[in-house]
């Protein structure tokens, strides 16, 4: 199986996704078979009042940490499409890097299942946890 280097994949996420996904300065610390790992640096653009970190920014990267997860397990980057994600907020995360932590739980030939555990800067306990599937399309 391809492995995708770490710049393929930093040039995909600028060519491919959002221009509001981008604007999040997302970095991409790994990216193999066994998933991915993606960054976010604090911003007050992310924030929600009382300066933690919003679960629309928390969704939204590990939304994109199991794109990334995905093309880590496949060897390469095809079309897919979220079916289902569920969020469970655990602590709030605020003044640190979201860590996210993407592993395809479940591959198959037209669905794909994962898990994004999410964790500010190097605590060791996740401040959300994310199941989600995916239609390969």
């Amino acid at each position: 199986m391809a492995e995708i280097s770490i710049a393929a994949a930093e040039g995909f996420l600028q060519a491919n996704l959002a221009p509001w996904i981008q604007d999040m300065d997302i970095t991409i610390d790994r990216i193999d078979a066994a998933g991915a790992v993606l960054r976010v640096p604090p911003s007050p653009r992310l924030n929600r009042m009382g300066g933690t970190i919003c679960g629309q920014a928390i969704m939204a990267l590990a939304d994109t940490a199991m794109i990334f997860a995905i093309a880590g397990c496949l060897g390469e980057f095809r079309p897919i499409t979220t079916v289902n994600q569920t969020s469970s907020f655990l602590r709030p995360a605020a003044d640190a890097d979201l860590v996210a932590e993407a592993v395809i739980i479940k591959p198959g030939r037209t669905i794909m299942y994962g898990e994004v555990n999410l964790f500010a800067g190097d605590a060791t306990k996740p401040v959300a946890h994310v199941t989600s599937t995916y239609m390969l399309l």
